[in-house]
């Protein structure tokens, strides 16, 4: 459920409505270099785990309410979860409740698209130890922050899944590729990248 986070991260930096170009220049060259990912790619997620993640946020109701909202932000240990919780309804829900519908869910998901970056701070998040791979029990205990109750036998069998080089630890690649397995690439005009020093 990892797709969790990065949509909770695509959620936040739909509050500047625009891709993050601090967080780009943050990432390192080798990593630009390694895994020839191209940062300002953006790819539209597949509507079937959209909701899945929608249920997952809203607690399998109707709408994701401040609560639900603020709960998932505190375990992702966001600063001032409220405070985000409160923006991020505010602005991208339509009802006049402060909550956020499957339709408005999608909508923002559609107008923004998931962008690399959001992707690669998802990683982060996972590599704890900040070595730049992300090994089973990081897996499980990052799972365990996002609610979901997985051994570290099972973790070992989801980096087994996408470890290419069987060093037994999910490297950018790997992570990139199976986040983006189901996602359409989407084309973006020329004019929308940004350059990196």
């Amino acid at each position: 459920m990892s797709c969790l986070m990065i949509l909770c991260l695509n959620l936040r930096s739909t509050l500047s409505k625009k891709p993050n170009p601090r967080l780009e220049k943050m990432i390192s060259t080798r990593e630009r270099q390694v895994s020839d990912l191209g940062l300002m790619r953006r790819y539209e997620p597949d509507e079937d785990e959209m909701k899945q993640v929608f249920d997952k946020m809203s607690n399998n109701k109707a709408k994701i309410e401040f609560e639900d909202m603020k709960a998932l932000l505190e375990r992702l240990k966001v600063h001032d979860a409220a405070h985000e919780a409160k923006q991020i309804l505010q602005t991208v829900g339509s009802n006049k409740d402060g909550s956020v519908d499957f339709g408005d869910f999608m909508a923002v998901h559609r107008k923004g698209g998931v962008w690399t970056s959001d992707i690669v701070s998802a990683f982060k998040m996972f590599d704890q130890d900040g070595d730049g791979q992300i090994s089973a029990k990081e897996i499980k205990d990052m799972m365990g922050r996002l609610g979901e109750d997985c051994s570290l036998e099972e973790c070992r069998r989801m980096v087994k899944e996408v470890d290419k080089n069987g060093d037994g630890l999910v490297g950018m690649d790997d992570f990139m590729a199976m986040m983006t397995r189901t996602m359409k690439l989407s084309r973006l005009p020329s004019s929308s990248t940004i350059a990196l020093p």
